[in-house]
């Protein structure tokens, strides 16, 4: 995002801070939340469907049953509480952009570092933290009831595990672009 902004400045009158301040917008608004929830979502969401697949495939979800155990509770319910801990990762994720975009614009020698370090202060709206936070918990509820949902209630052999996977990764993508949509019209707009 900074060496593009970088490179479409070309008119001397626009100041070299915008670039620092486009980094911070786009990195804490979209790319953190969402693309690293997308990218998790093909990762994550397709091992926990394929698990919890290839458990309902070899009995084992069946067994568990019979012993008692309330299977939902104890296969997906873990999986949940886990993500409760992505808001962790994505503020990682925001750090790790805006010092990427800091290193990639003064090192690449498109804009100083206090220029890049006004921009990223320029205009703040603390508001936009807790925007992205809080889209970030709805996909982290996503990112583990979807996946979960299609691995637990499949049905098949070997061959309908990895059809589930796919249909799990495109239904939670969706959910997460439509859910960023949403989100987005109601607290911004």
């Amino acid at each position: 995002v900074s060496i593009q902004t970088a490179l479409n400045l070309t008119n001397p009158l626009i100041p070299k801070y915008l670039i620092g301040f486009a980094t911070r917008q786009s990195v804490i608004l979209e790319f953190a939340p969402t693309f690293i929830s997308i990218i998790m979502a093909g990762k994550m969401g397709s091992f926990i469907t394929s698990s919890i697949g290839t458990m309902r495939v070899t009995e084992q979800i069946d067994a568990l049953e019979v012993m008692g155990v309330n299977s939902l509770n104890y296969l997906i319910f873990p999986k949940i509480i886990a993500l409760l801990l992505y808001p962790f990762v994505i503020g990682i994720s925001m750090f790790l952009g805006v010092f990427g975009g800091w290193i990639a614009s003064v090192y690449g020698g498109f804009a100083s570092s206090n220029e890049f370090i006004t921009g990223i202060q320029q205009e703040f709206i603390p508001f936009h933290i807790a925007y992205a936070f809080i889209k970030t918990v709805v996909f982290a509820m996503l990112l583990a009831t979807i996946p979960s949902f299609h691995g637990y209630y499949m049905k098949g052999g070997a061959l309908e595990v990895g059809k589930a996977s796919t249909v799990s990764f495109v239904w939670t993508s969706v959910t997460i672009i439509l859910s960023n949509y949403i989100l987005t019209q109601l607290l911004l707009t």
